[in-house]
């Protein structure tokens, strides 16, 4: 039998255990390594998170830098040029919505979109990169996704246990600062700061990240571990069935939350291999 566990954010409370949650990705950049700007646009932007809040999403992950390998970081302002109509947008949508993660590691960024309506803040540095993010999330009564990250790729190293003490800190400085232990999500941060071998040894180990005590967030939609499995690497989009398989390997292994592109698909994907888990 599965733990049953609320998740409280800052608008309400997500259900963890009943069933895995499927977070929506949103990306309004032009240089995102999944979708390349399909959603940059702000009718694009919006228009996609309706139609993942349609297919399915438990939360919508909205964020405005492209954090692939090599990315250009932008400033703040950008960022925020680039997510507030989506945001204010998407406020006065007049329907209902899922929860909106704010995907970003800058302070001022996540407090402007707290007030806009986000409710949980999804930073790829696990606050080790803006010291007052943590404190953002605390005020607000916001949840947190703390993630593994790492400057560059260092074949050399246990990536498991760099893991486990990276989000150890993270999870100290979120809580010192006043977050809730109820409201921190971990995620192993497949493709980040990792080379190929070491994005298959994180997903291994979701059972000792579990063991931190904390739910656990998988991402491998479209990553680039699936494709360099396969000579010629199918390009992002096409991905899907690499996808839902490491993600089903992910919520066997104890993820409570996946994060991806093809929310449709994945919903389909979860629900039966929640009832194959629970049979009546």
């Amino acid at each position: 039998m599965l733990e049953l566990r609320p998740l409280p954010h800052r608008t309400g409370v997500l259900a963890l255990g009943a069933r895995t949650l499927v977070m929506g990705v949103v990306n309004v950049t032009p240089d995102s390594f999944s979708d390349g700007g399909l959603h940059f646009h702000v009718q694009d932007a919006v228009a996609g998170a309706l139609r993942l809040a349609e297919e399915g999403a438990d939360i919508l992950d909205i964020g405005g830098e492209s954090t692939r390998p090599g990315h250009a970081a932008v400033s703040a302002e950008e960022e925020w040029a680039r997510l507030s109509p989506v945001l204010e947008r998407l406020a006065t949508a007049g329907r209902p919505l899922p929860p909106i993660s704010i995907d970003t590691y800058k302070a001022p960024t996540a407090r402007r979109a707290i007030a806009l309506g986000a409710s949980i803040v999804n930073d790829v540095w696990g606050f080790q990169r803006d010291p007052e993010i943590a404190g953002v999330t605390a005020e607000a009564g916001a949840a947190a996704i703390l993630m593994h990250n790492r400057e560059a790729a260092d074949p050399a190293i246990d990536i498991v246990s760099d893991m486990l003490r990276f989000l150890e800190r993270s999870v100290a400085i979120a809580t010192r600062a006043g977050v809730p232990e109820d409201r921190i999500i971990l995620d192993p941060g497949i493709g980040f700061g990792k080379t190929f071998e070491q994005s298959l040894q994180a997903i291994a180990a979701l059972p000792k990240l579990k063991g931190l005590g904390f739910p656990v967030l998988l991402g491998a939609s479209r990553k680039s571990f699936i494709g360099r499995l396969f000579e010629p690497p199918p390009p992002p989009p096409e991905r899907l069935p690499g996808s839902i398989a490491a993600h089903v390997f992910g919520v066997l292994a104890g993820a409570d939350i996946v994060r991806v592109h093809d929310v449709a698909a994945h919903v389909q994907a979860m629900r039966v291999l929640d009832a194959l888990r629970r049979p009546a």
